[in-house]
């Protein structure tokens, strides 16, 4: 198996008879990834992206980082909105049932 390194950024290596390709260590050192470490294939538009795991981590914290309120947990979001759904449909259970003692609601129009 032959690999050229052209730059920091690029290298030419052919695929072994079994399939396998080198990873050459300038690449794996500036992409911080160490032997045995499980990595990440996908291929878009004919080309091949690998990356780690720490890697797709990252990248995603950075791109869902624009949607985060200062000073507000999305957990805590999620809680309060979850919180305020349940109070409605209480309500609502409420109303129905409020609806059918009175006579304006019939059993078999409950939602």
């Amino acid at each position: 198996m032959e690999t050229i390194v052209t730059s920091q950024r690029s290298v030419s290596s052919k695929i072994n008879q079994n399939g396998r390709i080198v990873i050459p260590s300038a690449i794996r050192q500036q992409m911080g990834i160490k032997a045995g470490e499980s990595l990440l294939m996908e291929v878009e538009d004919g080309v091949l992206r690998i990356e780690s795991y720490h890697a797709r981590i990252r990248r995603i914290q950075r791109e869902i980082a624009q949607f985060a309120k200062p000073g507000i947990l999305a957990s805590d979001e999620l809680i309060a909105e979850r919180r305020e759904e349940a109070r409605r449909e209480e309500e609502e259970i409420a109303r129905d049932e409020a609806a059918r003692r009175t006579g304006w609601l019939k059993e078999d129009q409950v939602a």
